[in-house]
């Protein structure tokens, strides 16, 4: 009888076991089936993922629409959003080596500013994007990453952009003599063929540069070609240069340009980058005045040594900015501890002009208001406690000529090394592609 009670027992235990794996199973083929995540790249020392790109792709269509640009085929568009992220990726690895961060205090306030720049408190900016279909801790890393990149190029690129005074008397002098003081507003296609290409790469390039056109001349948008077909950076932002002056652009681009009407598209001119197609956005005059607003300024500068490490020279100048808050005289301050040789002037550095320091130290004055002292920042020389004094505006003069002309040697000189940084970059790169053409 027990051992007859015994089986009962087990076999209804095993089918209620039985009976409750199959409601499992039954309920788990009746959920839709979720596509798992994989590797689409592997780049050094990092991947992209499926899911990575089809986001990205997500966002930059839905910027594209806003803008009223024409969305093209997925399957450009995955190619054009695979190279970001592989540049991305290259730059972002390439600061973590060395040594490039963003804290999440600085981090914290540069949301704020964007906030405010859009009228908003902090609460209300997380829900409009949240509204907008974005996540805010995404936005908050993208935000992170995005400075990481600019300070990447700044200090690999854009610091290492050397301007002679032979350039500027250059400059200044066919100024003079072209006597056009004409801006222009312009948006480039770029097939990238460096010049020692080989005759295969050109007919390639060749065979692309006729699809362009063709595209073109059949109605389809310089917005959407540039995003169809451009190799440049931004091409899928429409291939916009902004407004550059005659001097800013090569005087082959200048003389295509000059004559064209808004909206008119250049025909396609070879360069030692490859071959460009220019549309003429927009055409305003120049000033024939330059007014520069200058700052009056001082700060202390803290330089990491082999004594002196940069977290404890972090934490001596947040020391200071605490004694200083507190009503300790800047002046003071900047005598006893400042690296720089305006340490005995009281760290005054006199009146600057735009162009006259380095980006972080330019942006974060100009965002000062008049006695307000920063909070430290970092730049390649070191640690910087900034006070602005006074601003003016001056007049142009002779000086100020030069600086306007060296500002834009320099911005020209500094986009054609970064494109070619990135290609050099990439090129040097282990990528390894993992996604099929089709998905």
């Amino acid at each position: 009888m027990m051992k007859r009670l015994s089986n009962f027992l087990i076999s209804t235990m095993v089918f209620a076991l039985y009976a409750s794996q199959s409601t499992t199973l039954f309920a788990a083929e009746k959920r839709p089936i979720e596509k798992m995540d994989r590797i689409i790249a592997v780049v050094d020392q990092s991947v992209i993922t499926e899911r990575e790109m089809l986001n990205r792709m997500e966002a930059v269509k839905a910027q594209m629409i806003k803008k009223g640009v024409e969305v093209p085929p997925d399957e450009v568009l995955q190619k054009q959003i695979l190279e970001r992220l592989i540049v991305d990726s290259l730059q972002l690895q390439l600061a973590a080596q060395t040594g490039i961060k963003v804290e999440d205090a600085q981090l914290d306030k540069t949301i704020e500013r964007i906030a405010e720049q859009n009228s908003l408190t902090l609460p209300a900016f997380k829900k409009a994007l949240e509204e907008d279909g974005t996540n805010f801790y995404k936005f908050r890393e993208d935000i992170r990453n995005d400075i990481i990149i600019a300070r990447l190029r700044e200090r690999d690129v854009d610091n290492k952009v050397n301007i002679s005074e032979a350039e500027i008397d250059n400059y200044l002098s066919t100024q003079e003599k072209e006597g056009d003081l004409d801006e222009f507003n312009i948006s480039q296609i770029l097939i990238r063929l460096p010049e020692d290409s080989s005759p295969e790469d050109i007919q390639k390039a060749r065979a692309r540069t006729e699809q362009v056109t063709k595209a073109l001349a059949e109605g389809m948008s310089f917005e959407k070609a540039s995003a169809n077909f451009s190799d440049a950076p931004n091409a899928l932002d429409g291939g916009g240069l902004g407004w550059r002056s005659g001097q800013q652009m090569p005087a082959q681009f200048l003389e295509l340009v000059k004559p064209l009407q808004a909206g008119g598209v250049s025909r396609p001119i070879r360069s030692g980058t490859g071959v460009h197609i220019l549309k003429l956005n927009d055409r305003r005059a120049g000033a024939s005045t330059l007014i520069v607003e200058q700052t009056h300024v001082r700060h202390i500068l803290l330089k990491p040594n082999e004594v002196l490490s940069d977290k404890e020279a972090k934490q001596k100048i947040d020391g200071i900015k605490e004694r200083i808050d507190h009503g300790t005289p800047f002046q003071d301050m900047a005598r006893q501890y400042s690296d720089d040789g305006s340490a005995s002037s009281g760290g005054d550095l006199g009146w600057i002009s735009p162009g006259d320091t380095v980006p972080v130290f330019e942006k974060t004055m100009a965002e000062l208001a008049v006695n307000e002292v920063s909070a430290p920042i970092r730049s390649q020389f070191g640690w910087h406690i900034i006070q602005v004094l006074e601003r003016r505006k001056q007049d142009m003069s002779k000086e100020s000529k030069r600086l306007k002309a060296r500002q834009e040697i320099r911005a020209r000189k500094a986009e054609e090394s970064y494109n070619d940084w990135i290609h050099e970059l990439r090129d040097k790169a282990f990528v390894e592609m993992r996604l099929e053409d089709k998905f």
